[in-house]
């Protein structure tokens, strides 16, 4: 772990730009978090969405997510015609990063705004496969993409994340579910669950319809290009431990074991990955630079260091 709680500073530049497109980690729609509106936003500052996005498990729960929406032909197709992920996957990776960290740190303001232009991106992307039709603003289809998003990034932190339980209570799941269920409703979602066991029932329900995610996109989302040695190293780890907290619903049609069926393989590579994130937390600080915006606008937190150019 010596290397990781070491890295230089152009490592950390470059696992920034990896996750948001900009060396700072504070693009344009970072910096807006501090800089657009006032007050909260739609989730409580320090609350539990806030803790689950501001946790470094979302690195594993973002590719666990992929691996769950994939097993959906339809969303599937949604990608494969209408995103260049293949060309640039760093490029889709920054922008889910924003609908994220904008919807959870923004202020009602910038999120409602976010929440408008992902709306307008849905729009032009829609088509048929297999016979059927597929539209990304299809409530049912953007029903399964939150579910899987969900599941994924609520399984991520009881797998690799710190402990909420004793801050939020055991309960910290249900209040996850029903409260990030609010981003899901601004995109046009509809019938979301609102606890972890209703988040669970709604999975099997689409079992009928979802299909083996293709091997070429197994192996794409384990060892994706363009990485350096050390990045590498690390988003292996990554996606070791999403394969081991994909819902057991989906985990055949992922090709992976899911949770709670690796054995002492899936125990020790949780245990790894736990590790390679608690070094990252080290190198990288306690608050993402999203976070960051977010407490400076809400005056809980010092100004950032992007601030003073902001005002030059």
């Amino acid at each position: 772990m010596r290397v990781l709680t070491s890295l230089p500073e152009q490592l950390r530049e470059a696992f920034r730009a990896r996750v948001s497109g900009d060396p700072t980690g504070a693009p344009d729609w970072v910096r807006d978090i501090a800089r657009v509106g006032t007050g909260p936003g739609w989730f409580e500052p320090d609350g539990v969405v806030w803790r689950v996005h501001g946790d470094l498990s979302t690195l594993v729960g973002g590719v666990a997510a992929l691996m769950g929406q994939a097993a959906h032909p339809l969303a599937l197709a949604g990608v494969q015609r209408h995103s260049a992920y293949r060309e640039d996957p760093w490029k889709r990776l920054a922008g889910t990063a924003r609908w994220l960290v904008v919807s959870t740190f923004g202020s009602e303001e910038l999120a409602g705004r976010e929440a408008a232009r992902v709306r307008g991106m849905h729009t032009r992307v829609r088509g048929r496969v297999g016979g059927q039709a597929y539209s990304a603003s299809d409530p049912v289809l953007l029903r399964w993409v939150h579910l899987a998003f969900t599941d994924a990034f609520l399984a991520a932190q009881q797998a690799v994340g710190r402990d909420l339980t004793p801050r939020f209570g055991r309960r910290w799941p249900d209040v996850y579910v029903g409260g990030w269920a609010r981003a899901a409703r601004e995109l046009g979602a509809t019938d979301l669950p609102t606890t972890a066991a209703e988040l669970a029932e709604a999975f099997e329900e689409y079992a009928p319809r979802l299909e083996p995610v293709p091997a070429d996109l197994r192996a794409f989302l384990a060892a994706p290009p363009g990485l350096s040695a050390p990045e590498r190293l690390v988003y292996r780890g990554l996606s070791a431990a999403a394969a081991h907290v994909v819902s057991p619903s989906i985990a055949g049609c992922a090709g992976v074991p899911g949770r709670g069926r690796g054995g002492l393989a899936g125990t020790g590579q949780l245990a790894v990955t736990r590790a390679q994130l608690r070094g990252l937390r080290l190198a990288l600080g306690s608050y993402s630079p999203s976070e960051e915006a977010a407490r400076w606008r809400l005056g809980t937190g010092p100004a950032p260091a992007w601030a003073g150019e902001t005002a030059a």
